[in-house]
């Protein structure tokens, strides 16, 4: 048997390919929309693909279910549990709770396990030349090394109204029915990994085992003692900011994400052409270079994402495909870096990406307005300037500066009704922590007509300079 995991820094995702070297076949469970890795993996084993499945209707990328199959004509598995309200739009085999997925010896099995989502499967995986009993689990988003699924998504990015509760006492009822059934020694390969936004401590380590997990997870306590109610309020109490673009992923999964198909390669744009089109708005431009080129000066207008290692996330918070439709140009060293570029976004569903250019000679660029520490309270009192702290909730209730307003980077672009109308001139002043997200959040919020000014070092610089200032007064007082 041949179980291998192929890993998305950018999105902390996984997704496997498990085959029969005995018979050739193989299944992919959890897909990225790019599948060129699949198709490199299985040509290298001698393998088919003949299933692709997915374990829910994910929320946070773009599902490459439809995708794979299609470029190799193998068939897709999706639940069928769930309900009315979450079955998928699109032709594929409906798995239900207990169904069997063979392939050549290996046997995948199909377990029903709402929580996260109503819908959610894991994948019991048993290697019957040596065995007939289970030795591996793909838990999907139901189990994470030292974490579990967050039952609250429903609420943040599908709409939902106090789902999270219930989602808690399923999730508490499918770890009792189906997790803790399972023997010691089974491996847990889960779809996340430390970084993931659909749990708030996930480790970093690849696997678990349902022993590991039974003796030292924060819950297993809950369950040894049939404590309900405990489990679920540690559970709720903490998770992450849920970005704004999981509402997309969730509606496009379930319905099918369109198919790419081989893609067109991107089109070299250079000088007056690129000025032109930019001057126009015929396109927007994705400045990639690292936030210190960026503040120096970026063209008008400009997106920026620093590289490609977080690309699709960077790029999901400041890019909505379903209201902006102008074509994307990169800024990128060659094609093969465009076209890198673009394999990451069309994970989280950004399929614009039109051409690339290698350098901004010709294009004028505004530096970006910043603010020193120290001069930020003159602003404030002087302008009525608003303070926003993009990142997430636990970072902002840690510490942050005084009279700041919490708004974090995945959710501003949907929630600029809650900043200054850009005609009132009003500054907003933004910070992150260290300034790379402050960078990207900064940039759209510009496009979209605010007038941003960057505190200068963000809230670590800020914190910094507090301290500083803290430090002669206690000195004074102590001489005293």
């Amino acid at each position: 048997m041949l179980l291998e995991r192929l890993y998305d820094e950018d999105l902390a995702q996984a997704s496997y390919v498990i085959g029969c070297q005995k018979t050739g076949e193989a299944v992919v469970v959890d897909p990225r929309r790019d599948i060129a890795d699949y198709l490199t993996l299985a040509a290298k084993h001698g393998l088919r693909i003949t299933a692709v499945t997915e374990t829910h209707i994910h929320a946070d990328y773009l599902s490459g279910t439809r995708e794979l199959a299609a470029a190799t004509g193998a068939t897709a598995y999706v639940s069928g549990e769930g309900g009315a309200d979450w079955q998928y739009g699109f032709t594929a085999e409906r798995l239900h709770d207990g169904d069997r997925l063979r392939i050549g010896n290996i046997t995948l099995q199909a377990r029903h396990t709402p929580g996260h989502t109503p819908e959610h499967l894991v994948f019991t995986v048993t290697d019957g030349a040596f065995t007939d009993t289970p030795g591996y689990l793909l838990s999907g988003d139901l189990v994470f090394a030292g974490d579990l699924g967050r039952p609250d998504l429903l609420d943040e990015a599908a709409g939902g109204v106090d789902t999270r509760y219930e989602g808690a006492r399923e999730l508490f009822a499918s770890l009792k029915r189906v997790f803790l059934t399972l023997p010691d020694h089974v491996q847990v390969h889960p779809a996340h990994g430390s970084g993931s936004a659909c749990g708030k401590a996930l480790g970093a380590v690849a696997s678990t085992t349902v022993g590991y997990e039974r003796l030292y997870a924060w819950w297993s306590r809950y369950l040894a003692d049939d404590d309900e109610a405990g489990f679920v309020a540690e559970l709720l109490d903490g998770q992450p900011d849920a970005h704004a673009y999981f509402a997309r992923m969730k509606r496009e999964n379930r319905e099918g994400p369109a198919v790419l198909g081989p893609l067109s390669p991107l089109e070299r744009i250079e000088g007056e052409a690129l000025r032109a089109r930019l001057e126009a708005d015929e396109a927007i431009l994705i400045d990639t270079r690292d936030a210190a080129a960026v503040r120096a000066g970026s063209p008008a207008g400009a997106l920026h994402i620093p590289g490609v290692d977080k690309a699709a996330s960077y790029l999901a918070w400041v890019y909505d495909p379903e209201t902006e439709h102008r074509p994307l140009v990169a800024l990128a060293a060659d094609a093969a870096a465009a076209e890198e570029l673009r394999t990451h976004i069309v994970r989280v569903g950004v399929d614009a990406l039109w051409g690339y250019t290698t350098s901004l000679d010709g294009l004028e660029l505004a530096p970006a307005e910043t603010i020193a520490p120290a001069e930020l309270e003159g602003l404030v009192a002087a302008t009525g300037a608003v303070v926003v702290d993009v990142r997430n909730r636990t970072e902002h209730a840690a510490g942050h500066v005084p009279g700041s307003v919490h708004l974090p980077g995945g959710r501003a672009l949907w929630h600029t009704d809650e900043l200054p109308a850009p005609a009132s001139g009003t500054p907003v002043v933004t910070y992150c922590q260290s300034g790379m997200r402050n960078a990207v959040v900064a940039s759209a919020l510009r496009r979209a007509g605010h007038r941003v000014v960057q505190l200068e070092g963000s809230y670590a610089g800020w914190a910094a300079w507090e301290r500083q200032q803290v430090a002669p007064a206690v000195v004074t007082a102590r001489r005293t």
